[in-house]
């Protein structure tokens, strides 16, 4: 298996901080024609270094919000967002991308991979912005699809992968910037439990070496499985303890 070191930014090392991710007070609320919706009411959260956190909740419930905002595809109205010792509230939108790019890797339920290009080739995307040499890039690529177990599929196209493969390609591209948190929404909702099994077993794996997991899910199964467990509703977040 791959392991994954802290993350380097060019050639100096970050340090992580005991808390990987600290939330406080957010809120975040939408217009819908005369009626305001509040997607996040005063949520706040700590989660530490290679915790496995499971969030779940009905649909409307805030949850994809909350995932939005770790993920620096969305900001809040209120609060503040520390990730990695970074507070995203003083990143301008224009930096948001690069954060993303270094920080987090996004997991899909409907893996969202360019049906077009090979697996390498999906897997070295996000490699785009970094300062890799394609030989490096590909070396990379190639480094993360052996450590999900498909070192024989590199030059296999979507259409020629199975559902279970194709979620691996889709977490070995969210691992290819060697993130600090994986952000895995329904990652075993389009797959048969066997398959699913194998997959949740993948990412606990990831957890185990050190990368924070954050797993939104509406099936019970997958979220015991996780450290903590965390249920969204009317825009709150409670821990769900024993």
């Amino acid at each position: 298996m791959l392991r994954f070191k802290d993350y380097a930014y060019g050639n100096k090392q970050k340090r992580f901080m005991p808390n990987i991710l600290e939330l406080r007070d957010l809120s975040r609320t939408y217009k819908l024609g005369d009626e305001v919706l509040n997607a996040l009411d005063h949520v706040s959260l700590t989660v530490e270094k290679g915790q496995f956190i499971a969030i779940i909740g009905p649909s409307g419930s805030g949850k994809s919000t909350l995932a939005n905002i770790i993920g620096g595809l969305d900001k809040p109205n209120n609060g503040t967002v520390q990730i990695d010792g970074q507070d995203l509230s003083k990143v301008r939108d224009n930096k948001l991308s690069t954060y993303r790019n270094q920080h987090i890797g996004f997991v899909f339920q409907s893996f969202n991979l360019q049906p077009h290009n090979t697996a390498l080739e999906n897997v070295m995307l996000p490699l785009v912005f970094s300062k890799l040499k394609r030989s490096e890039r590909k070396k990379r690529a190639k480094e993360c699809l052996e450590a999900v177990g498909l070192g024989e599929r590199l030059n296999h196209k979507p259409d020629q992968l199975s559902g279970g493969q194709r979620q691996r390609v889709a977490i070995a591209r969210a691992l290819a910037n060697n993130p600090s948190i994986i952000i895995a929404d329904e990652p075993t909702g389009n797959l048969d439990s066997a398959k699913g099994a194998e997959i949740m077993d993948l990412l606990k794996s990831l957890s185990k070496q050190g990368i924070t997991l954050i797993v939104i899910t509406h099936d019970m199964n997958v979220a015991k499985q996780a450290q903590r467990v965390l249920e969204m509703r009317d825009g709150k977040l409670t821990e769900r303890r024993g």
